[in-house]
């Protein structure tokens, strides 16, 4: 897993490939008269370590303590530059950059023609690519010059980057706002959780559409679109409206597939949005789209022409496979959905410096659930105790509440009645101590807990009754989320029919057929 107290200079080496590396020793080569110089021993003593050890270092006599930041950050920064210089010329936002320089340098020298034509060029490649901050960067390179020296380049110039700054600089400006909307539900998201009554609701709607209501979507061109999605998914996460979700989630994907240069130059936008869009389907339970849409993804990111870097990797390693496990817990195809769990316990292990923790424990909680699926209950609780006895999950509190429950159920399964009296009393704990306790949770823990006190004949009548409670809750907009994490319907309809729940599962997947 990510540890982000690691040295980041450590870090950094421990990320380049091997021809990255390659390239920046022959680069490290020109800067000093000797390859053999302290800033590369420090590199090769660092890439040859498993983990960072600065005993090691010091032992190794090339630098002296108090030295040793300076030589760190000097290393990074050289680092840092070599790779600047090896990145592909197709990365247009380079390019723009890199051509943004040249004209300063040309301006500097005083060449200020020979500027202006450089930085016209680049302003339409940015436009082109929808690079509206660097264009409106450029506007105001060249008002600076026009400004400042009588260049008499075109006639009626000041008139055409004055209305070219007011044009880009209103388009920024909504992108901005919109970008601040979406992020602040997704801080509403991390502090408050998804809406659990009217009021919230109502609050919520009335921030929402005050913020939203200023803007006139016929006139966005791509990148306010895109916000203007993001923004609407967002509400629609939390008030908990998937249909909503699948709506704009999938405007954000068709934007994307209707713009492919834009694939290119975004490619991380264009991931988040499929997993959004799978993740509303998976919410509403629509297989052949949910078929579909992914395996359009895996397909997209398989094309020659999709970017690769290590990001990107670790994105559609977590994106694709956490679908893929989504898709078989969906179809309830437990079994078949085993050889999986090897194939992404060992990726983690290659993107473990570029996935967040609580993404491994939500690998983990999947993993869970197809064994709890497959009646392996002692590979359940396996993974589900790692996310228990994990303390850094603070923000996952949803994530942490059903591993305490669904650890509950799978000891129940295995008979050890002796473990639950003492587990049950740790969960209702830890969920008093929750902000967002659901109707759901509070069911499920007073229902586990009174199992043991009824008699063997009455227990499939309580099974029953449980049943009907939970079908009720399952229709109340702010408890229906919590049945995604754990189909306790499901469940509790196997031990009243005595069959398999994978069974259960895999004939409401054909009920539903869509």
């Amino acid at each position: 897993m990510a540890n982000h107290q690691k040295d980041f200079l450590f870090v950094l080496i421990k990320s380049l490939s091997k021809s990255e590396k390659r390239q920046f020793k022959i680069f490290a080569t020109r800067l000093e008269t000797s390859s053999n110089t302290k800033f590369i021993e420090l590199f090769n003593i660092l890439d040859k370590s498993e983990v960072y050890d600065e005993k090691l270092i010091l032992k190794s006599g090339i630098i002296k303590k108090v030295q040793l930041s300076n030589l760190k950050s000097y290393l990074y920064k050289q680092i840092l530059v070599s790779i600047r210089l090896n990145i592909p010329s197709q990365n247009i936002r380079y390019q723009l950059r890199e051509q943004i320089d040249f004209a300063a340098i040309l301006y500097n020298k005083g060449l200020y023609k020979q500027s202006l034509k450089i930085l016209d060029k680049t302003k339409i490649l940015a436009l082109e690519n929808d690079e509206k901050l660097m264009a409106y960067e450029i506007v105001e390179f060249e008002k600076l010059i026009e400004s400042q020296y009588i260049t008499r380049s075109i006639q009626g110039r000041a008139d055409e980057l004055v209305i070219q700054a007011k044009e880009l600089n209103y388009r920024n400006t909504i992108s901005s706002k919109l970008s601040n909307l979406s992020l602040q539900l997704y801080g509403i998201m991390l502090k408050t959780g998804y809406v659990k009554s009217d009021e919230e609701y109502k609050y919520l709607d009335d921030y929402f559409r005050k913020h939203i209501s200023k803007f006139d979507d016929k006139k966005f061109g791509f990148r306010e679109k895109y916000w203007f999605y993001n923004a609407n998914l967002w509400r629609s996460f939390l008030v908990q409206d998937f249909l909503s979700c699948y709506k704009y989630s999938f405007k954000w994907v068709t934007l994307f597939y209707d713009n492919p240069s834009m694939i290119h130059l975004n490619p991380v936008f264009f991931l988040k949005g499929n997993h959004y869009l799978l993740e509303s389907l998976y919410m509403l339970k629509y297989k052949s789209k949910f078929k579909k849409y992914l395996s359009l993804l895996e397909n997209t990111i398989k094309d020659s022409h999709f970017p690769v870097n290590d990001n990107i990797a670790s994105l559609s390693f977590l994106y694709v496979y956490n679908n893929k496990l989504n898709y078989h817990i969906l179809e309830g195809t437990f079994a078949e959905s085993e050889y999986l769990i090897p194939e992404v316990l060992n990726k983690l292990k290659i993107h473990t410096d570029h996935l967040d923790e609580h993404h491994e424990m939500l690998f983990y909680y999947k993993f869970a659930s197809i064994y709890f699926g497959n009646e392996k209950y002692a590979e359940c609780i396996f993974y589900l105790e790692k996310i228990i006895n994990n303390k850094n999950l603070s923000m996952r509190e949803d994530l942490m509440c059903f591993a305490r429950i669904l650890c509950l159920i799978a000891h129940y399964e295995l008979g050890k009645d002796y473990y639950l009296e003492n587990q049950l009393k740790n969960t209702y704990k830890f969920l008093i101590k929750m902000n967002d306790l659901h109707e759901v949770q509070k069911e499920i823990i007073k229902f586990l807990k009174n199992l043991n006190s009824i008699y063997p004949t009455d227990i499939k009548k309580e099974f029953v009754k449980m049943r009907a409670r939970f079908i009720e809750l399952e229709k109340n907009t702010y408890e229906k989320r919590a049945f995604l994490y754990l189909d306790i319907i499901s469940w509790l309809e196997s031990k009243i029919e005595n069959r398999k729940i994978s069974d259960i599962i895999k004939e409401k997947a054909k009920l539903i057929n869509r």
